[in-house]
């Protein structure tokens, strides 16, 4: 499909971006559209999957008939059938006439079931039989009726697994999936994350008669680099929030953090060349060695200030803490971070040390696991707030349920 037609289709339906992956989606569903396929569209909770049964209902023959939308998870699983096949008068306490289900009200139309992973199990037989021969039976009732129905179903579950534990059919996942479509989530859609923000800061400066909101580049760049486990739906509450409740429009990266929870923060700082392209985990493990890496250089610096005689009382000692090198929610940076075989320097100003030139010897180190640097690191923030976990999950910047759990598996309480 030209690039131009898919762009018509997207202002259509008011979907914005341009990924190669969303476009992908979109070209799919319309070659798959004038077809009776039954079609399956998969991707997380909140990217948008609804607008797919939308461009497929439009784009088919079947756009002139009924398009009906079932959430399947929101409907109790006693009262499922009866929606979806009706029921007949008695068939049940409170069916006091007739009903219609809606594979009947939308006969020569398109039935659109999302979360269809959340189907019980018998339903999940009565489904499976529409879709192979048309054919279903109301609650209470023995009349075989039909149906010309076309069925897209939508789900955030992991079917296969689904299947493995005996949750879903096979038979019937296979009966969906006869066309699938994927729908990227927003950490996939990195280049359209900077221009969904903007469009919805636009409508809702329209919507509450406010200037719109601009990003600053570094908050721009902690926009882009967040996880977004709630894809745009998160993305869209976010700007709305921060829409009405800051009074000044233009947003830093310090007040986008406050709306964002720690523990989803994907972005680190390149700390070194050649670990640019690691992802999470491996970037936060090479921050823990580098950070107990300087406590040893930190200690072998208070024995060398000891031994030079830099400290004027005895008396008045202080420990060099942590923190007096990397104050809190400071970004870490490789100008401020000494690595092994490295000259630095640090002067003291509470107690005007002297300047200090140490270089550190090549020496062999035992070998800490990541759990033991992250225990230590955890207990020794505790103590310094004298037990406070807010104050240590904030310098820590992790979340206090965060906190809370890795005191508990660590035996820190």
């Amino acid at each position: 499909m030209q690039t131009t037609e898919i762009q018509s289709i997207k202002q259509r339906f008011g979907i914005i971006g341009n990924t190669e992956l969303m476009n992908r989606a979109i070209d799919i569903a319309v070659q798959v559209a004038p077809t009776d396929l039954s079609v399956l569209v998969q991707g997380e909770s909140g990217t948008g999957k609804e607008f797919f049964p939308q461009i497929i209902h439009q784009f088919s023959a079947r756009k002139h008939g009924k398009y009906i939308a079932v959430n399947c998870g929101a409907i109790p699983e006693g009262t499922i059938d009866s929606e979806l096949f009706g029921h007949v008068k008695g068939s049940f306490t409170g069916a006091s006439a007739d009903r219609k289900g809606y594979f009947e009200e939308a006969n020569g139309g398109t039935i659109f079931l999302d979360e269809v992973g959340e189907l019980p199990a018998a339903t999940q037989v009565r489904l499976l039989r529409v879709l192979e021969s048309g054919e279903y039976i109301r609650v209470g009732s023995s009349e075989l009726k039909k149906t010309d129905v076309r069925v897209v179903a939508a789900t955030n579950m992991n079917m296969h697994q689904a299947m493995q534990n005996g949750r879903f059919r096979e038979d019937l996942f296979y009966r969906l999936n006869t066309v699938p479509i994927f729908v990227p989530s927003l950490r996939d859609r990195k280049e359209d994350i900077e221009l969904l923000f903007r469009r919805f800061a636009l409508d809702f400066s329209e919507k509450y008669k406010m200037p719109p909101i601009r990003l600053t580049d570094d908050a721009k760049q902690i926009l882009v680099n967040y996880r977004w486990n709630g894809n745009v739906r998160q993305l869209k509450n976010i700007t709305e929030q921060i829409s009405v409740i800051e009074h000044s429009r233009e947003i830093s990266a310090a007040v986008l953090r406050n709306y964002l929870p720690n523990e989803d923060l994907e972005f680190f700082p390149a700390l070194f060349t050649g670990h640019q392209n690691k992802d999470f985990n491996s970037e936060r493990e090479i921050l823990y060695q580098i950070l107990f890496d300087m406590r040893k250089d930190i200690t072998d610096l208070k024995q060398i200030i000891h031994q030079s005689g830099a400290i004027q009382s005895v008396n008045k000692q202080q420990d060099i803490e942590f923190s007096d090198f990397v104050q809190p929610h400071e970004t870490i940076t490789p100008e401020i971070l000494p690595v092994q075989n490295a000259n630095f320097k640090k002067i003291h100003k509470e107690d005007n040390f002297q300047d200090v030139e140490y270089q550190e010897d090549a020496t062999t180190y035992e070998p800490v696991t990541l759990n033991d640097m992250e225990k230590q690191m955890i207990s020794r923030t505790l103590e310094k707030y004298h037990g406070r976990r807010r104050s240590a999950a904030r310098e820590l910047n992790i979340s206090e349920r965060t906190l809370y759990r890795k005191i508990k598996d660590y035996g820190l309480e």
